[in-house]
C-alpha cells in the first residue's frame, strides 16, 4: 500500500468566536466560497465539526443565512471553546455506525452521481488559484488532456439531495498500481493526491467499497462514457462549439429517452463546458456498455446547468486564477 493518507472529520460541538474577516469555505481544499461569505469580527457560530482528530486546522461552523449554512473556518481565525463530552471519535463512527443522521451515514445510498470533468475547460474557468497542478501544467502546456476525466463517484440518497456524504471514515490508502491506473483519468494524482483525499472523504467513505475498488470503479465508468457515442460527439468537437439541442437529440438517437435523460452538461460562464453527470442506479454496471452503465436510473430534473443553447469545447487557454 502507498503512504497516501487522509484524516477523518470529526464531529464537534462547542462555539467559534471569529477575531478578524475570513472566508468561510463550502470546500477548504479547494478555496470554493462561491458566495464569498466572510465571519464577522466578535461574532460567535456554533461548530459541527473539526477537519481531523488531535492537530486540526479547520473548524465546521454553522453560518446562519449562508447557503449551504455549514461552513469551514481556519482555526487561527479567531478564538473556540470546544465541548468535549459531545465530540465523538471518528474511530467510534467506523464500521456502519450511525450517526444520527441519514445523509452522513454510510451505506445508505439509493443511486449514484458520476461526475466526468472536461479538464481544459474547468481549468480555464476555475479559480484554483495555484492549488491545482495539473491546471498549471494544461495551461502551460506541459500536460495535455485529450479525454473526459473524473471528478468523482457520488453516492447519492433522494431525501437528502445534494447534501448525502462525509459519513464517518478512515484515512484513503491506495495500492501504487491503482494510482498508476487512475492517474491518466484523474490528472491531479499525476502530482498529488488532495483532490483523491478530498473526493474519498466527503463522497467515497459513504459505500461500501474499498478504496481500490471504488476509484477503480469510477474510472472504469468514466472510460465506459469516453468510448461511447456521448463521449465521441464531445471530444469530436474540442475547439469548436455545439448546440445542446443536437447533443441530447444525438443520445436520443443512440441510446433512446432513459439515457438522455440521465445526463446533465454543466457548464462555466454561461457556454463553457465543464463537466457531464450522469445519474447511476445503485447497481450500476461497468464495462457493457452505455446502456447498462445508466440502467434504470431515476435521471435528472433538468440536463443543462449555467449552460446556454450553444457549448463550447475549449482546447487550451490561459489559467484566470
Amino acid at each position: 500500500m502507498s503512504g497516501f493518507a487522509a484524516y477523518a472529520s470529526e464531529r464537534a460541538a462547542g462555539s467559534f468566536t471569529a477575531g478578524k474577516s475570513c472566508d468561510l469555505y463550502v470546500s477548504f481544499a479547494k478555496g470554493s466560497n462561491p458566495d464569498s461569505v466572510k465571519t464577522k469580527p466578535g461574532l460567535a457560530y456554533d461548530i459541527r465539526e473539526i477537519n481531523k482528530a488531535g492537530n486540526f486546522e479547520w473548524i465546521r461552523v454553522d453560518v446562519p443565512g449562508a447557503n449551504p449554512r455549514l461552513r469551514w473556518i481556519a482555526r487561527d481565525c479567531g478564538s473556540f471553546t470546544m465541548d468535549d463530552a459531545n465530540r465523538q471519535p471518528a474511530s467510534a463512527k467506523n464500521n456502519g455506525g450511525s450517526t444520527g443522521d441519514v445523509c452522513s451515514t454510510p451505506n445508505k445510498e439509493d443511486s449514484y452521481v458520476l461526475a466526468i470533468t472536461w479538464q481544459p475547460g474547468f481549468c480555464e474557468h476555475f479559480p484554483y488559484k495555484g492549488k491545482k497542478p495539473e491546471c498549471d501544467a494544461i495551461n502551460n502546456g506541459e500536460l495535455v488532456v485529450s479525454n473526459l476525466t473524473l471528478h468523482g463517484l457520488w453516492p447519492n440518497r433522494k431525501e437528502c439531495g445534494i447534501n448525502y456524504g462525509n459519513c464517518p471514515s478512515s484515512p484513503l490508502r491506495l495500492s501504487k498500481d491503482t494510482v498508476s491506473r487512475i492517474s491518466p483519468w484523474m490528472p491531479n494524482f499525476m502530482y498529488e493526491t488532495k483532490f483523491g483525499e478530498y473526493e474519498w472523504q466527503k463522497h467515497g467513505v459513504c459505500q461500501a467499497r474499498d478504496a481500490d475498488t471504488y476509484f477503480r470503479t469510477a474510472v472504469a465508468a468514466v472510460e465506459e462514457v469516453n468510448n461511447s457515442t456521448v463521449g465521441k460527439f464531445i471530444l469530436s468537437r474540442v475547439g469548436k462549439s455545439f448546440a445542446a439541442a443536437d447533443f441530447f437529440a444525438d443520445v436520443k438517437k443512440n441510446y433512446g429517452d432513459n439515457v438522455a435523460k440521465s445526463i446533465m452538461l454543466s457548464c462555466a460562464g454561461g457556454n463553457y463546458l465543464q463537466e457531464i453527470r450522469l445519474s447511476l442506479p445503485l447497481n450500476f454496471e461497468t464495462g457493457k456498455g452505455l446502456e447498462k452503465l445508466v440502467g434504470q436510473s431515476d435521471g435528472f430534473s433538468r440536463q443543462l446547468d449555467k449552460c446556454g443553447p450553444y457549448i463550447i469545447v475549449e482546447s487550451s487557454g490561459k489559467s484566470r486564477q
